[in-house]
């Protein structure tokens, strides 16, 4: 039946529980090990339904809900609702890592303070990644309007159930419900109602991922096998904060760089109680500097430097890091929350290195839309790419994306699409996507990759219809390359901006091992995300 379904109900009427009670008889009788899971729960200490399906499933009552009502609204009341998401999340993690599928209810609605909560529960729905069944005892239209609540969150709802006396043409005769498969039972009588949607969910596949699932995702991907990343900028009050939270929830090891004492002593001050966990390096002091110094004089003595010189260029943090990066000593380095892109690109390609067959290293970045994740390159290092370059950026932004759980369908950007437009701008992107394409046959065989095409062309279906009616990504692109620097930083700004997407990086590709840049404006979530994502790209040049 998939990992998860989620209940929804328009009425106390609709009794929820007893559909609850027909999933999980239905699942067991399948072979399946089902689980229970309650995102809100009104009164917990005193909850007789949770106490018998602790005792059922085998739990404890805890792990079957993820906040009370009162927590719940205490969250809310401090403006803290991406914390309570975080929270419910982490919490289903752990429950369904124990059962084979989990029945998820929201809140009661016959509790007056849940109805404060019901945003939340649709919310909720989108971000646990589960599909939704809407169940209604009070009519079609009622009906309707749960189903637009949790679509209007970007939640998937793969059917309303009519538990009474509303008819189902009625219903279908209803706008947002002509795509939604409309079913009808006996009041209360949901026996026959799990094989039907278990049938409908049969290799069911989430099509919407929020910015809190993806972030959520990551971070999970990021936790095995652990990677030990390096921190240079120690003395930046957001970098600690990071780390501190970082190594509460046991994603990544650290190694921050900087002053111990001055380190120790702003982590006392703020309150982080953490930072112990994490490997303190003076690059002065450091037990095995010499050997970094040692191995640095090797790697650049053809250029002409001295030891003498090696020594002092590894007095600077940014160096210094790098090559504990490039010594196996750290698996990724995340700098750049107090100085520039070339401060922490520049030692990187000249220690680190690109990767073979790549010729320049680029960027990309996560767009975290509503409802989906897209790729943007390059927008943060490359100038003015050639079609050769170019085409390069395509291709490793199409594997970064697929690294990332993003499905890539590449557009090679234009201000034309197709044979619309001529021009010098036009013909180098054209010259780019031929060159990508061949490239594809032998690095990334079956790769969808088209252009050139203007950015509506790429994204919405309806233009894409008219301009590139047999192009196999215009309308539906996921990972977008912009033809040089001016367009593509342009270009991520202003959706990120304009659309309240969380842009996550630049993610630095092409280098033999990660190295990514954090922008001087950077939040301590920008830097936890950085650090997820540095992670899972060591991971992959594991091959892990």
């Amino acid at each position: 039946m998939g990992k998860s379904v989620f209940l929804a109900a328009t009425d106390p009427g609709a009794e929820r529980p007893a559909a609850t009670g027909a999933f999980l008889q239905y699942c067991s009788g399948t072979g399946a090990k089902p689980g229970f899971f309650k995102t809100i729960l009104k009164d917990p200490d005193n909850c007789q339904r949770i106490k018998d399906l602790s005792a059922k499933l085998g739990v404890a009552p805890r792990d079957l809900y993820g906040l009370s009502l009162q927590e719940a609204v205490t969250f809310l009341n401090s403006g803290r609702e991406a914390s309570l998401i975080e929270e419910v999340l982490a919490r289903y993690s752990v429950l369904a890592a124990r059962f084979d599928c989990v029945l998820i209810e929201g809140a009661d609605l016959q509790d007056v303070a849940a109805f404060a909560l019901q945003g939340i529960d649709a919310k909720l729905a989108a971000n646990l990644a589960s599909p939704v069944v809407v169940l209604s005892s009070s009519g079609a239209c009622l009906a309707a309007s749960g189903a637009r609540y949790y679509l209007g969150s970007h939640a998937e709802v793969v059917a309303v159930v009519l538990a009474g006396e509303a008819k189902v043409p009625e219903a279908k005769e209803i706008g947002i419900l002509a795509g939604i498969d409309v079913l009808a039972v006996k009041p209360a009588d949901y026996a026959s109602l799990p094989a039907v949607i278990a049938k409908k969910l049969e290799g069911y596949v989430p099509r919407v991922v929020t910015p809190k699932r993806f972030e959520y995702d990551l971070i999970e991907r990021a936790r095995s096998p652990k990677q030990r990343i390096v921190l240079p900028e120690g003395d930046d009050e957001r970098i600690l904060q990071a780390a501190d939270d970082i190594l509460r929830r046991g994603f990544a090891d650290l190694a921050i760089i900087g002053q111990v004492e001055a380190i120790r002593a702003k982590a006392r001050e703020l309150g982080l109680g953490h930072l112990d966990k994490a490997e303190l390096i003076d690059v002065r002091t450091a037990p095995f500097r010499k050997e970094l110094v040692d191995q640095f004089f090797e790697l650049r003595k053809a250029k002409g430097i001295t030891p003498e010189q090696a020594d002092q260029q590894l007095n600077d943090r940014n160096w210094f890091a790098t090559m504990m990066v490039k010594a196996g000593k750290a698996d990724g380095m995340v700098s750049g929350a107090g100085g520039s892109t070339a401060d922490t690109v520049r030692p990187a390609l000249s220690i680190i290195k690109t990767k073979p067959g790549c010729s320049i290293a680029s960027s990309v970045f996560l767009m975290c839309m509503q409802d989906r994740v897209l790729v943007f390159g390059d927008c943060a290092i490359n100038i003015n790419p050639t079609p050769q370059q170019l085409a390069e950026i395509a291709i490793i932004s199409a594997q970064t994306g697929k690294a990332f759980g993003v499905e890539p369908r590449v557009a090679m950007l234009s201000y034309s699409t197709g044979t619309s437009g001529t021009g010098p701008d036009v013909e180098a992107v054209n010259e780019a996507t031929r060159i990508a394409q061949e490239s594809a046959e032998k690095l990334y065989p079956g790769l969808a990759l088209d252009g050139p095409m203007q950015f509506d062309a790429a994204m919405d279906p309806r233009t894409a219809k008219g301009k590139m009616p047999n192009s196999k990504v215009a309308g539906q692109a996921t990972v977008l390359v912009f033809p040089n620097l001016n367009a593509g930083n342009i270009g991520y700004k202003a959706v990120q901006r304009t659309s309240g997407a969380v842009a996550v990086g630049p993610i630095i590709q092409g280098l033999n091992a990660p190295v990514n840049d954090l922008s001087r404006g950077c939040t301590v979530p920008d830097i936890i995300n950085t650090v997820a994502i540095t992670a899972v790209q060591a991971q992959a040049e594991k091959g892990r």
